[in-house]
């Protein structure tokens, strides 16, 4: 589908990357973006995108997909239970429809597919190995369009993302709260994006993403996630965290934190140059330096 000489995009997934990227690419296409709320319809127009009522969870939603767009940008996560994304497994049979079919898709996966690797670096080529169910659901989404796309002539180019973060993403609540972190020589590595570059990366791989290809779409910085909280500390005048022992920290915070700090590995981005699309931000520290608190 067309309109004014315009070629239309499908997003799926309109949070804060999506909104940044229907912005960005309504000046150039039809953007049309699924959303489960009428609620949000609103704010989808503000950004030049057509909202679409939907529901991956419910695939007889879905049937206004059919044929709508030949690029299609899939960003929602899978379901919060289980190991197979049916979402995607939902979204795939719907956009497998129609005459107008799908010839580009791009979803956003997670770094979390590696697994623990104990500080070593990881690429593209390196296995995954995922120790959460969270992580085994990305791994299937993956797998699962791996297989679709070739079989139906779709040109699939999958980004992992590590941790997501911009002026309101990050962790100041937990150093307010004076959240413990590890010690140095426990501590794990983390790996970063801004918002903005992701979703500049994401809209160039509309144009430069190559047909089944993963690209770890990270900075490639290498810090250890102790640092990063001190380093955001420094930046706005606040208290580093206390550091404790793994023995200790995994009894006082959230399951679904100690999964993030337990694995450790540092992601590399050596691939990120076939999107043509340099970042604003290549670290975390050159973000701070723009921060009002920061000198």
């Amino acid at each position: 589908m067309q309109s004014f000489g315009k070629p239309s995009i499908l997003i799926i997934g309109c949070g804060d990357i999506g909104l940044r990227v229907a912005r960005q690419l309504s000046r150039s296409h039809r953007v049309f973006a699924l959303t489960s709320s009428q609620n949000r319809f609103q704010e989808l127009r503000e950004v030049g995108a057509i909202p679409i009522l939907g529901n991956l969870d419910h695939p007889e939603s879905l049937w206004r997909l059919s044929g709508l767009a030949q690029t299609v940008i899939h960003l929602a996560p899978p379901q919060n239970q289980g190991n197979r994304d049916c979402r995607t497994r939902n979204l795939l049979r719907i956009l497998a429809q129609g005459s107008n079919a799908v010839r580009r898709l791009i979803y956003i996966s997670t770094t979390g597919v590696y697994g623990d690797h104990r500080g070593a670096k990881v690429s593209e080529v390196t296995p995954v190995s995922p120790q959460s169910e969270r992580a085994q659901r990305r791994v299937d989404a993956e797998q699962v369009l791996r297989l679709w796309g070739p079989a139906h002539g779709v040109a699939v180019t999958i980004l992992r993302v590590p941790g997501i973060y911009a002026a309101d993403r990050l962790p100041i609540e937990r150093l307010q709260s004076q959240t413990p972190a590890l010690l140095p020589e426990e501590d794990a590595y983390s790996n970063h994006i801004h918002s903005d570059d992701l979703a500049r990366l994401v809209c160039a791989a509309v144009y430069h993403g190559k047909p089944q290809r993963i690209i770890n779409t990270c900075d490639g910085g290498e810090t250890k996630m102790g640092d990063y909280f001190d380093e955001v500390a420094d930046a706005f005048g606040l208290e580093r965290p206390p550091r404790k022992p793994a023995r200790e920290l995994q009894k006082i915070v959230s399951p679904m934190l100690w999964s993030f700090m337990r694995e450790s590995r540092r992601v590399t981005n050596t691939r990120l140059h076939e999107l043509k699309t340099p970042l604003r931000y290549p670290s975390v520290a050159d973000f701070l330096k723009t921060t009002s608190k920061n000198p």
